[in-house]
Formats: structure tokens, C-alpha cells, sequence
């Protein structure tokens, strides 16, 4: 992308859109519904931060209180003000973004949003900069929880350097949790010189095979598709311009761990989550083919175990076995194998 390209993505973002009604696309709106403790949260936030908001997905942790969590291209505020209230006035959030209208917006209102959650000061900080240089923003290595993204990466012009500075923040065991567009080919690179498309998220949209590759890079061997759903393109010309092109928005999840393999393996391990995490006593959906049922054993693979022992998530859940012995490959499969809904293509990925 270049120079010419950013001041684009600038412009669209900071004037061409005044709310989520001028999208030409549903690429960068959220359209699942909201679980009930999250819309409590949202209705403590001003509507001049939930109006323009632009993400695809919810890419909201669970079980982050106390954290450290990174909010990358986090625009007005919203999903980092959401994070604030989940980590507490003992967390911290960092928003990052690139135009300066937008960050405008969320310093005006922390203050307000902090006295709001009942918070003596904010636990907020937002940084105007961008996500492939976080560096320069003083975010040190290995000094972050969690971080998130909301269609942001899309936009990014150098994809590597994005994901090369998230591994450097992120503590190890620390988790990736980021919505975004994704499409099912490669996309010719001057359609990054066609601000509607960039803007609306279409024309940096990664591929998802690429995408895989790039992790490899980084020694990231299993992540995991949360949601998925296929993009609506709903404005003539841009259906006429992307042509047989099929986008779809993911949430996918990455934890930093040594540990995994490049393939679920199975070592007769079971889980068994203890409904501990405050807003998921019944159930925890760790993927979209692993949803945990309070108090039921589950056999798990020895990357599933991995992810539930060496993180965060490790005092929720009880893990028994290790991988002193190996019973072959485990029957892992993403969601069309579990009896979820068919997405629209595979996303790869270990699971």
C-alpha cells in the first residue's frame, strides 16, 4: 500500500464515514447479536464512540480481568472501553489508531466512560500510531495479555510487521483474539488503489491459505476460527468491480505457545471446564468446534490441552493426562464436522 493508499484508508474513515449508515457494505459491521452482559457494557458507553464504529466481528475476550489488553486500529473506542470494564480498574487497555479523529473521540470520553463504570480514574490510554510500529509507541516486548483487532489488519500495508509486532507483545501464553475480513484467492494488488474498496475492507481482505503460511512464519502451528459468516455484498458496484471474488469475516483466535503441533494429536487427555469465568458459567466456547459444558469431561487433543493449561484460561479449567503417551492422530474438525453451520470456504488452520 502506499503513502497515497493511507491517506485514503485517513480520509474514509475520518471524513467520507460519519456512522456505521454509510458503509456500502455489511464487510465492516458486527452483525451478530450481543450476549446481555456485553449490551449492559455498551449502554454505559456515549453513543458519539458507538456510532462510528466499523468493526466486523466481537472479538471480546473472556476471563481478562486484571490484564493487559492491546487494542489495535481500536477508532473511537468501543471494544477497548468494553475491554476496560471485563479487566477492571486492576486492567489496562491500550487503544492504538492510526487517524487522529478518531482517537479525538475516545480521549474526550474515557473520563466519562470511567466514571460511568464506577472507576476512580480511567484504565484506558490511546496512542495515536500505527500497528505495524508499536515500538515507537513505547509497548515494550512481552508486556500484554491479550491483544485485539476489529477489521483493522485489513488495512494494514505490511501484514508482517503487523503480526511480527503482536508476537512481540504478547507474553508468552498471551492470546491474539482479532475479527477481519478474509477472502478465498489471491486479490490484485491495484485494488489497493480503490479508496472505497480499501475503506470498506475488501481490497487488503488476506487469503486465507496466505494467511496460514504467514503464521507458519512465526512458528504459530494450530489457530483456531471462532466465527465465521459470509460477507453481503450489497452495492452494485462493488459486487461489479470484486466479481467471482468470496469474502467472508472470521474471528480467530491464536495463543503464543510453544507447545502446539502442526496436527491435533491425541494423548487421551480430557477437560473439564469448572464454570468459573463470571459470564460463561453454563458453557465456554473455546472454537467453533469446542464448546465446553460446565462440569462434563471432554476429550480433548494435546493442542486443545495446551491452550487450556498454559494460558490465562488455566485455573477455569481441569485438565487430566499429558502426553507421556500418544494414541495417533485426533478426530478434530472444524465446525461443518461438528454439526455446525457450512462456511463459505475452509479457513485451514490445524483444526
Amino acid at each position: 500500500m502506499s503513502a497515497t493508499t493511507i491517506e485514503h484508508v485517513k480520509d474514509y474513515y475520518a471524513r467520507m464515514l460519519k456512522s456505521t449508515s454509510d458503509l456500502k457494505t455489511d464487510a465492516c459491521c458486527a452483525l451478530e447479536s450481543q450476549p446481555p452482559y456485553i449490551q449492559q457494557i455498551l449502554d454505559q458507553i456515549p453513543d458519539a464512540v458507538l456510532d462510528r464504529f466499523y468493526g466486523c466481528g466481537s472479538p471480546i475476550p473472556p476471563a481478562i480481568e486484571g490484564c493487559t489488553v492491546l487494542d489495535l486500529g481500536c477508532g473511537t473506542g468501543r471494544d477497548s472501553f468494553i475491554c476496560a470494564r471485563l479487566a477492571g480498574p486492576r486492567g489496562r487497555v491500550i487503544g492504538v489508531d492510526m487517524t487522529a479523529e478518531q482517537i479525538e473521540v475516545a480521549l474526550r470520553h474515557e473520563g466519562e466512560v470511567a466514571r460511568r463504570f464506577g472507576y476512580r480514574e480511567p484504565n484506558t490510554t490511546f496512542l495515536e500510531g500505527y500497528i505495524e510500529d508499536l515500538a515507537s509507541l513505547g509497548i515494550a516486548d512481552e508486556s500484554v495479555d491479550v491483544v485485539i483487532s476489529n477489521c483493522v489488519i485489513n488495512l494494514a500495508p505490511d501484514k508482517e510487521r503487523v503480526f511480527s509486532e503482536i508476537f512481540r507483545v504478547l507474553k508468552p501464553g498471551g492470546e491474539l483474539l482479532f475479527a477481519d475480513v478474509f477472502a478465498d484467492r489471491r486479490l490484485p494488488r491495484e485494488w489497493m488503489e480503490d479508496p472505497v474498496l480499501v475503506g470498506e475492507c475488501l481490497a487488503g481482505a488476506m487469503y486465507v491459505e496466505d494467511f496460514r503460511r504467514l503464521l507458519l512464519g512465526f512458528g504459530v502451528l494450530d489457530y483456531r476460527i471462532v466465527t465465521s459468516r459470509p460477507i453481503r455484498l450489497n452495492n452494485t458496484e462493488i459486487a461489479g468491480k470484486v466479481g467471482p471474488a468470496k469474502f467472508n469475516s472470521m474471528t480467530v483466535r491464536i495463543f503464543k505457545l510453544a507447545s502446539l503441533e502442526d496436527r491435533c494429536e491425541d494423548y487421551g487427555q480430557v477437560a473439564r471446564y469448572r464454570g468459573t469465568v463470571a459470564e460463561h458459567p453454563h458453557t465456554f466456547i473455546l472454537d467453533d468446534h469446542h464448546e465446553f459444558v460446565t462440569g462434563k469431561p471432554a476429550l480433548v487433543c494435546g493442542n486443545t490441552a495446551a491452550m487450556l493449561q498454559e494460558t490465562r484460561l488455566a485455573p477455569h479449567f481441569e485438565v487430566v493426562g499429558d502426553r507421556s503417551r500418544h494414541y495417533g492422530l485426533f478426530p478434530c474438525g472444524p465446525a461443518e464436522a461438528s454439526g455446525g453451520a457450512k462456511q463459505e470456504f475452509e479457513p485451514g488452520g490445524c483444526c
